[in-house]
Formats: C-alpha cells, sequence, structure tokens
C-alpha cells in the first residue's frame, strides 16, 4: 500500500508518461535524500539560486541558468526578464506591460494546450502573444511579418502537442530572431538533450526537471547570461508565487548528476521489450489491436497504440474501454491525445513490476464483458 492509499485514493497505474496530471514522475531514493538534505539545513537563496545556475550551466552549456518551480514557471519569469530587463519599476508593475515593448512571436502550430494555454503562460509573464501564420503552415514571411518595435523574442515550442508538420523549423526561426537582433527561446520541457538547442544557437531553452529529469518538482531556464540576469531578479516582482523551495533545487541537482550517468540506450531497449510485450499480448485479445509506435515529437520514446479491429465486434467503443480502465482499482491511465480517433497509447517509461501485465489482464476483463 502506497501513500495515496493510506489517505483512501486509488493506487494509479501510469500508462501514460511523464503527465502533470498522474504527478510527473517518481524520485529515485538519491534525488529523494538529496532533497531531504536540502530541507534539513538554511541557506541564503540567492546564493542558492547562483551556484544552481552554475552547475546547471555545466550540463547545458549556456552561459548561466535561474532555476525555477516549474518549465510553465520558467516560461512566464523569462518573458518577465526579457520585457523589464530587470528595472525594478517595470517589474513592479507586471503583469501590466502596456507602453513596453512586450511582443512575443509564436508560430500558431505552436500556441498549443499543454495543460494550460501556451498563450496564458505568455500573459502570466506580461507578454502579449503574436501568432504566426496558420495552425498547418507557417512560413519564414509569416515570421518576418509578426514582428514589430514592439517584439522582445521569438519563441520555438518542442513538443509532441505542437502541430509537427508545416512549421518553421528552429535553425530558421533562430537566423531570423538574430537578424532582427531579437532573442529566441525554446519550450523543451519535456525533451532529454539538454545541450542540444543551446549548441544549435538558441539564446535561452527551458526544460522541466521532473519530467526526463526525473527531479523533484522543478525546472529551469539556461542560455545567455544578461538574459538569465534578468530573470533572477522577477523573483523579487511576479515571480515571487512561482519560488522554489530549497529542497527542490537540491533534489534537481542530484537528478542532473545521475542523468549524466544513466545508460540511456539500455533504458530505451528496455521499454521496447515492455512495449513489445504489450503489443503482442494485447493483439491476442479478440477485438484489439495494437502496433509499436514512436513520440510524434521524434524522441527516443516508443509506445504501444490500441485500436479496434473493424473485423470483430465487441459492442463497446475505445472510449468506453479508456473509462473502464480509469474507474477499476488500480486505476489505469493511458495515453489519450487520440482518443477522439479511436486510439490509446500505453507508455512503458512510468511502468513499474507488474503493470503491463495487469494492462492486459484488464483489458481481457473489459472485452470479455
Amino acid at each position: 500500500m502506497n501513500v495515496y492509499e493510506e489517505i483512501g485514493l486509488k493506487r494509479v497505474v501510469n500508462a501514460s508518461g511523464r503527465m502533470t496530471i498522474l504527478g510527473v514522475s517518481t524520485l529515485s531514493d538519491e534525488v529523494a535524500q538529496a532533497a531531504i538534505a536540502g530541507g534539513q539545513s538554511y541557506v541564503v537563496i540567492e546564493d542558492l539560486i547562483d551556484k544552481a545556475g552554475e552547475i546547471i550551466s555545466r550540463y547545458t552549456g549556456g552561459e548561466d541558468s535561474c532555476v525555477t518551480s516549474s518549465a510553465s514557471a520558467a516560461i512566464c519569469l523569462t518573458i518577465a526578464g526579457l520585457i523589464t530587463k530587470g528595472n525594478k519599476v517595470l517589474m513592479d508593475r507586471l503583469p501590466n506591460s502596456d507602453g513596453l515593448a512586450n511582443e512575443i512571436v509564436i508560430q500558431k502550430g505552436h500556441s498549443v494546450h499543454y495543460g494550460a494555454p501556451m498563450p496564458t503562460m505568455i500573459r502570466l509573464g506580461g507578454g502579449v502573444p503574436v501568432e504566426a501564420g496558420t495552425a498547418n503552415e507557417v512560413v519564414p514571411e509569416d515570421i518576418e511579418g509578426a514582428i514589430t518595435d514592439k517584439t522582445v523574442a521569438l519563441f520555438y515550442v518542442k513538443s509532441h502537442h505542437c502541430v509537427q508538420k508545416g512549421m518553421v523549423s528552429l535553425e530558421v526561426m533562430r537566423d531570423i530572431a538574430h537578424r532582427h537582433g531579437l532573442p529566441l527561446m525554446v519550450d523543451a520541457a519535456a525533451e532529454e538533450d539538454f545541450r542540444k538547442y543551446i549548441a544549435l544557437g538558441a539564446d535561452l531553452v527551458v526544460y522541466s526537471g521532473a519530467k526526463a529529469l526525473e527531479a523533484t518538482t522543478s525546472g529551469f531556464v539556461t542560455g545567455k547570461k544578461q538574459y538569465i540576469d534578468w530573470v533572477k531578479k522577477q523573483y523579487h516582482g511576479i515571480g515571487r508565487p512561482m519560488k522554489i523551495g530549497k529542497e527542490g533545487i537540491m533534489g534537481l541537482l542530484k537528478a542532473l548528476e545521475r542523468y549524466e550517468n544513466k545508460d540511456h540506450e539500455k533504458e530505451v531497449r528496455e521499454n521496447r521489450e515492455k512495449v513489445r510485450y504489450l503489443c503482442e499480448e494485447i493483439g491476442k485479445i479478440p477485438g484489439l489491436k495494437a502496433q509499436e509506435i514512436q513520440d510524434e515529437a521524434g524522441r527516443a520514446i516508443y509506445r504501444a497504440r490500441v485500436t479496434l479491429d473493424p473485423a470483430v465486434e465487441i459492442g463497446c467503443t475505445m472510449e468506453e474501454i479508456n473509462r473502464q480502465l480509469r474507474q477499476g482499482n488500480p486505476s489505469i491511465y493511458a495515453r489519450t491525445e487520440f482518443l477522439n480517433l479511436g486510439k490509446i497509447d500505453f507508455d512503458p517509461r512510468p511502468m513499474v513490476e507488474g503493470d503491463k501485465e495487469l494492462i492486459v489482464k484488464r483489458l481481457k476483463e473489459i472485452i470479455g464483458g
């Protein structure tokens, strides 16, 4: 029995991925111990933020970094920093940025809902989102045409939530931004390569701590030192309710250290073995079909996609199957971005021993009536 069952909640089988609605990830003993140790001593928080930024930058290649309470907070604070440039009088006005250069150019296909609307995160930092192009096609001229004397940054979102076709590449966005003397900001919250986007020439890159890193609830932005200095100052203004505690920072630093030393290729192989098991066993259930798919954003993440077999009548829809998976005990959460198209996906990464067998058993029960 886990701690959530002890307070009367159902156990959850997370077959969805590193999702905020399920608590994102779980902590290793090392990360948990680092967080506990961090919480048991005092420290000057500004000194810790500076030191954490120095350490994080060793793993990213950025000139400096600023730790935050989440990737969403990092987006807000970064935009606030770019608008105010660390000016106290302007910081005290936020989120009211009327009359200031405050526009953030984002491709329309990147203006997504990832659990909250991306435009809301931009506005929380005092920014005004300016969507370029259309939902399924953006060309460089759209980006160029959206830039005005009020533009403070171009914003590229790297996410499976985004439209994956017809968008302007990060490299082209970078070149347009720099040609206009503007920074390129990248949301790479769930990405697994913490050096890639700085190496590609992005000026500011946002990451989640709790997703790929499996750290404490946290995030960070890494990049050019001048911009990072402006971000850090926001903790004396709009960043106050977004502050991260000392225990969260220490957990993040330990997670970065562990991540650097992980055998990522081995993890991928093990996860694909789970996917193969699920596909084989679910494929044996009359009325269901399963196949291996890769993450929409191109990451080395593989999942088992389940659909109904049109040749077999089972008397229920995929929506009903998903509902019953969630209503059972334990509650099984599949990935449901394509549920409206009759598809659910099982992500092996968060699964613990026995989960994949339990999923197959429960599907057999549901289909068997």
